[in-house]
Order: structure tokens, then C-alpha cells, then sequence
């Protein structure tokens, strides 16, 4: 690849994608190895190594096309960045399409560079002819063909631009054969994302609500980390002395200590606030749709699309989320005093931490969740980054685990796709090379994506499972009892040896079926330096208390 000035190259379609990926900051691509897009391949090899003896762009390949686009996921939202996969044409694209979905849902700005049949031959059945755009463009913000080589460096970072901009989400650029692998010229420049301001009236209208308020709540959500307004929502929270709960990403926004954060009394303070502000988070099924019966509702967002339709729009300012949180920091009216309301959900909020701590100490037959976190979090480090991806027992964390670190919390989401695991492993493994990274999976999850084990483990990139093995659908198998008096399809084969798998691949691992074992079993899995599974048997009639609605 030939570089000139102001940021010009020439070479084929691959390093024309390559120079505008650097551009953007992305340091890495994520792929299952493909004929189509082996151009950008090439221009990931040819850019050799750095001054550390680094790969330049280093390829991470899988072995299903979603590990790649989780990956990348992982990534853009880890480091609130664009994330890179690479997928060869037709299937490589459809079987990339859950991942899409979910980073459209987590709002995580990934790039899927897709291979495509020649356009030339269009038409004529050639290898995995089939067009995309219909399929991605649903769960995308931006999708297009690439139809000239020279239109390769624009149209990355067009795309680019679409994915990082609020709200965030990823885009699909499809490369045909002929595109990608001739030669031309483009030139590389980082994308330009504006700023959108809010309206500084609804910023001081909405501030005098919760100001005025008696008991207000504040509710943080993922796009306060994606938006890098953790600073500026500590800030307005102190400014205004309302009580913080927080669900995905943005949990560990104020950390367990902190006399403002609160996780356990969520319950008592909904049903008894008069306004809750909600920040950067959609007012979906895990909000009860933003019913909270009589509170008047602040929807602070990243985007006008975001806003719910059933809010109060004078008091739900949207735009930059730390503009919107430094307005509300800055106020200097009037207020009312809540030391009294937040002194009442402290006392809510050690009653049921009291009740919590019992259940994570319980010493049964059969190993409980509880009694299976009781044990994790002791030997979690502060800023280890911890993955959920699976029903029952991935909600039980939720419930014990409290992340004391912004941005070291990844779940599905509210997708809520099963599979995430192994590739959202590879990306946090890749942005922190010396934390500790936990996937925490139920059994039913475990068979979307262990396969992928081997792809940590060839690629030198140590994490620990835990799988909590309770032989079930439990998600679905306790539900469908309660409505119809029986289930069906909902059962696993019992005490599977998982960690045999992750053994068979490279890895290392053990089952576990008593609660005395765990703490010896959890140390020898961060001990290890491999991809390491703890299998632990734990009691298939334990049903999480789960109150949301689906619908």
C-alpha cells in the first residue's frame, strides 16, 4: 500500500479498508477465515508488526461467524470504539446476523465488512450469491454495496461515522469479489461524529423537577458508560443527592461504597418515588415499560429516537449525555432536602443485603446460584469484567453481583441473545490483556458457543466459565410448570461434563456437585493461564424470582 499526503493510499480494496480503519482507531479485526474477503486478510498481514514486535492489525478468527460480531461488540463497547468483524459472503454474513442484532440493541458501534458474489456476474449463481442489505438492514443503522474500489476509504468511514453516532449501533458494508480484490485509490481520515446539544431549557426544566422533588430516583443505563458521562452522572447524583440504581453497562457507575448507590432495595424505591429520572436506557420490559404508577418520568437520552413516546418531552432532554448531566450537576436553585428519603431505601437496601448474604452463605445438598456467586465474588479482583450470557444464573448475578468499576459488565442486553459468551471472552480478553475476564453461563447457553474454547485457546487468550449445570431450560422449564401444570422441551441432559469440552479443546476445567469445593475450584480456574471451566452442578428446582413482564 502506497501512502502519500493528506492521508492518500493507493492498493487493493483491502488496504483501502485498512486505512480507513486505522484512521477510526480500530486496532484489530475479527473473522472465520473466507475466500471473499481475503484482501483485508492480506492488508492485515502486510501491515507487519509495531516497535513492540505486535501485529499492526492483528486477526482474531473464530469458529462461528456471531463469535466474530460479539467480539467485536465486546470490543466497541468496552472501549467505545468501532469494532471490526469480517465475514465472507452468504452464510458468513447471515450466521453474523444475531450479533448484529445485539450490538443494534446495545447500542455498540460495530462495522461488519461482508464479502460479497461479483457484481459483474450478478445474477448467474456464482459461490453464496445472495444480497444482504435486505437481511442486515433492519438491525443496522446504516447498510450499503461498495460498487467501485475507489469509493472503498469513504464508504468505511461514512459507515463509521453512521455507527458512532448517538444513538450508536453498528453498520454493514458489503465488498463484492471484484471491488475488493482490484486496486484504486482513497483517501483515510477519522470519522467526524457531531456533537447534538441539548435544549438548555429542557436541561433546566427537567433539573428543577428532580430538585423539587420528594423522593426522586435516578436509573443509569448502558449508554451513560457508552457515552462517557460516568464522571458527570457521579457529579449530578452528589449535586442533587438522588439515589443511583443502574442496569447493563451502567453498573459500577458509582461504586458498591458509595453512599448514593444502591442495587437491592430497586422495588421500594419505584413504588415509592415521585420522579425517576431514567439515563441512557430504553423504558422496555426490564423498567416495567417506564410505569411506575404515579412518579413523573425524566427520560434523559443520547437521541430524540430514544425518547419514549409516553414521557413528558418538556422534562426529558436529549442529546450529549454528559452535557445533559453537567446541566444538572451545575444547578444552583433551589432544592429539597432528601436526606431522609435516601436514609429510608439505605435501610431497605441492608435489610435485603442481610437476606442476600444468608442466601449466598447457604450450605445445601445441592449447590444453590446463590451459594455459587457467595463463592465468585471472593475471589473477583475490583476490576475484573465480568459476562453473563444465559438465563436463570446469569440473573442471579445480576441480583449478588455488584461490579465496583465502570464499563466491567457485559450482558446480552435487551436482545437477550444466548451465545454471547465466548466472544464477548475474546474481546474484553483483547482490550484487557491482564484483568481478569469471568463468563458466567448456563448450561443451555454453554451449547450456542463452547465451541469457540478453542479459538481462546489457540490464541493464547486465558478466561474462566463458570457454568451453572442444572440440566434445564430453567427459564422456560419453571414458567411453563406454573402456567400449564407441565413442561415440555425444556429439559438438558443432566450433569454434562462441560469442562470435559473445554479439556478435549486445550483448556482446562472441573466439575463441581459440593458447595465445600467451589473455593478451591474458582482459585485453580484464575490459577491457570488457559481457558478454564468450572462445571457446577447446581439444583434444577431453584427458579429465579423474576417479575418482568416479556410483554
Amino acid at each position: 500500500m502506497a501512502e502519500t499526503s493528506d492521508s492518500a493510499v493507493s492498493g487493493h480494496g483491502g488496504q483501502l479498508a485498512l486505512a480507513a480503519l486505522q484512521a477510526a482507531g480500530v486496532r484489530e479485526m475479527f473473522t472465520l477465515s473466507g475466500g471473499h474477503v481475503f484482501p483485508l486478510y492480506d492488508a492485515a498481514h502486510q501491515a507487519g508488526a509495531g516497535s513492540d514486535g505486535k501485529a499492526v492489525m492483528p486477526l482474531y478468527d473464530v469458529r462461528h461467524e456471531q463469535t466474530a460480531v460479539f467480539a467485536a461488540e465486546a470490543v466497541a463497547k468496552l472501549q467505545r470504539r468501532p469494532g471490526v468483524a469480517v465475514l465472507t459472503a452468504g452464510p458468513g454474513v447471515t450466521n453474523g446476523v444475531s450479533g448484529l442484532t445485539s450490538a443494534f440493541f446495545n447500542a455498540a458501534p460495530v462495522l461488519v465488512l461482508g464479502g460479497r458474489a461479483p457484481q459483474f456476474r450478478w445474477g448467474s449463481g456464482s459461490l453464496q450469491e445472495i444480497d444482504h442489505l435486505p437481511i442486515v438492514a433492519p438491525v443496522t443503522k446504516h447498510a450499503a454495496t461498495v460498487t467501485s474500489t475507489d469509493d472503498i476509504t469513504s464508504a468505511v468511514t461514512t459507515a463509521l461515522e453512521h455507527a458512532l453516532t448517538p444513538h450508536r449501533g453498528p453498520s454493514f458494508l458489503d465488498l463484492p469479489l471484484e471491488v475488493v480484490f482490484s486496486t484504486g485509490d482513497g483517501k483515510a481520515v477519522a470519522p467526524r461524529v457531531e456533537v447534538l446539544e441539548p435544549d438548555p431549557d429542557l436541561v433546566e426544566k427537567a433539573v428543577r423537577l428532580i430538585a423539587g422533588a420528594q423522593r426522586p430516583v435516578i436509573i443509569a443505563g448502558s449508554d451513560v458508560y457508552g457515552g462517557d458521562a460516568t464522571e458527570a452522572l457521579r457529579a449530578a447524583a452528589e449535586a442533587l443527592t438522588v439515589p443511583v440504581f443502574a442496569n447493563g453497562m451502567g453498573r459500577g457507575t458509582l461504586p458498591p461504597s458509595h453512599p448514593l448507590a444502591f442495587a437491592k432495595s430497586r422495588r421500594k424505591a419505584l413504588d415509592g418515588a415521585d420522579v425517576v429520572v431514567v439515563v441512557g436506557t430504553p423504558l422496555d420490559f426490564r423498567l416495567g415499560f417506564g410505569d411506575f404508577g404515579a412518579a413523573k418520568v425524566v427520560h434523559v437520552v443520547d437521541a430524540p429516537s430514544q425518547r419514549a413516546a409516553h414521557v413528558d418531552v418538556a422534562v426529558s432532554p436529549a442529546g450529549d449525555l454528559r452535557t445533559i448531566l453537567s446541566g444538572l450537576a451545575a444547578y444552583a436553585g433551589d432544592r429539597v432536602d432528601h436526606t431522609d428519603w435516601v436514609a429510608t431505601l439505605r435501610t431497605a437496601e441492608q435489610a435485603q443485603a442481610a437476606k442476600h448474604e444468608l442466601e449466598m452463605q447457604a450450605d445445601t445438598e445441592l449447590i444453590k446460584p446463590a451459594r455459587v456467586y457467595g463463592e465468585l465474588r471472593k475471589v473477583l479482583a475490583a476490576d475484573a469484567v465480568t459476562i453473563g450470557d444465559g438465563g436463570d444464573f446469569v440473573s442471579y448475578a445480576g441480583r449478588y453481583l455488584e461490579p465496583s468499576v465502570p464499563g466491567s459488565w457485559l450482558d446480552p442486553g435487551p436482545y437477550g441473545c444466548l451465545g454471547t459468551g465466548m466472544g464477548y471472552a475474546m474481546g474484553a480478553r483483547v482490550t484487557y490483556p491482564d484483568r481478569q475476564i469471568c463468563v458466567l453461563m448456563g448450561d443451555g447457553a454453554a451449547g450456542f458457543s463452547l465451541m469457540d474454547v478453542e479459538s481462546l485457546v489457540r490464541q493464547q487468550l486465558p478466561v474462566v466459565m463458570v457454568v451453572g449445570n442444572n440440566g434445564i431450560w430453567g427459564l422456560e422449564k419453571h414458567p411453563m410448570r406454573a402456567m400449564y401444570g407441565y413442561d415440555v422441551a425444556a429439559d438438558l441432559q443432566p450433569g454434562l461434563r462441560y469442562d470435559d469440552v473445554v479439556k478435549a479443546l486445550g483448556g482446562g476445567g472441573e466439575t463441581v456437585a459440593k458447595a465445600a469445593d467451589l473455593p478451591a475450584a474458582l482459585s485453580r480456574a484464575f490459577a491457570a493461564g488457559v481457558p478454564y471451566l468450572v462445571n457446577v452442578i447446581t439444583d434444577p428446582g431453584d427458579a429465579y424470582p423474576r417479575s418482568a413482564n416479556l410483554a
